[in-house]
């Protein structure tokens, strides 16, 4: 059975309007709250696709009070020019606040993916959401690490399309609606001839190294494959001129000439468990690695890695397979504390 879902909005810390999915539930949700965080260009509905079962299914099954965010970067909202500091300083607490509120619960867990991961990274390491014990981290967190074509691309083509663009949006396979936004289309149809839909081919132009970039065609069902189109639209060119500085300092740093390290900041007490998807051509797993030794090293024998051999990037999450292969080691984490 389809679930439903409570919208319910929130002001972030800069008065930017975002708001919290809260799935309707007939049944104790007796493990308290968790709260599905997504990444850059898409929406809290990437955690919904058309599959056999899904991670929010399984986590409402297993008792949690499951809450997706909607933060700036979701296009189901007005787009505009955000960075991963701005997010962290502003949306996430506000979204944490938020849910302690209604639930009168003072402590919940998350599962973040991307750059919905890095920001949300930035406010733990900041003790901006000190309420979030445990925490599930997929792809990338604190230490960027992307295959050379991507640093290539974040070195030349980001500065090239800049004076272009204020948004790169995928939706242009589907609609390119001017001279500029055509070319860019048609530059996509030459370069990437993998078995994928315009849209999806445009996802993997705009962000990582491959062909696709952010899944692996034989980890998708025919009708997820077709979902995608609709779940991809506008990020701004503003998070690539942030993401780049950090993928040259070889970890997060602030957005501004200091450019200060935010491992170094680190005040979070919660455990943090890393995903990393051996495929990825987005962040290699490498990045959830290095992530991985700085927090052991801090904390040792508190946090845990797990290297997913057959996954990419986002299939993690809407993978035909996920809800036997990646799903079930998820809840085993949340249980554990």
């Amino acid at each position: 059975m389809a679930l439903e879902f409570e919208t319910i909005p929130f002001t972030s810390h800069d008065g930017f309007q975002c708001n919290l999915l809260r799935v309707k539930s007939n049944q104790p949700c007796n493990k308290g709250p968790l709260l599905l965080v997504h990444g850059a260009g898409v929406r809290a509905n990437i955690f919904n696709p058309p599959n056999e079962k899904t991670l929010i299914q399984m986590a409402h099954d297993a008792g949690y009070d499951v809450w997706l965010e909607n933060w700036r970067g979701s296009i189901d909202l007005e787009p505009n020019p955000w960075d991963l500091d701005i997010v962290a300083n502003n949306d996430h607490p506000a979204a944490v606040q938020k849910i302690v509120q209604i639930t009168g619960e003072q402590e919940l867990k998350a599962i973040i993916h991307c750059q919905g991961s890095t920001s949300f990274m930035i406010s733990a390491a900041k003790g901006l959401v000190p309420q979030v014990k445990t925490i599930i981290s997929n792809a990338v967190s604190l230490h960027p690490v992307v295959p050379k074509y991507s640093r290539f691309k974040l070195k030349v083509y980001v500065p090239l399309v800049t004076p272009l663009f204020k948004y790169i949006n995928p939706q242009w396979g589907k609609h390119a609606p001017d001279l500029k936004s055509k070319f860019l289309r048609l530059i996509v149809k030459v370069f990437h001839q993998e078995d994928d839909t315009l849209v999806g081919k445009f996802v993997s132009f705009t962000y990582g190294a491959g062909w696709p970039a952010l899944w692996r065609l034989e980890n998708l069902n025919p009708e997820t494959k077709n979902w995608i189109q609709d779940e991809f639209a506008e990020v701004p060119l503003s998070f690539f001129h942030h993401i780049s500085k950090c993928v040259r300092a070889g970890q997060l740093v602030t957005n501004d000439q200091n450019q200060s390290s935010y491992p170094d900041q680190w005040k979070s007490d919660a455990r943090v468990v890393l995903f990393a998807g051996a495929k990825n051509l987005c962040f290699l797993d490498e990045s959830q690695k290095k992530t991985y030794d700085f927090l052991n090293q801090l904390t040792p024998g508190k946090h845990k890695l797990h290297v997913l051999d057959k996954y990419s990037h986002l299939d993690v999450f809407f993978g035909k397979d996920s809800h036997k292969d990646v799903f079930p080691i998820m809840l085993q984490e949340l249980n554990e504390n």
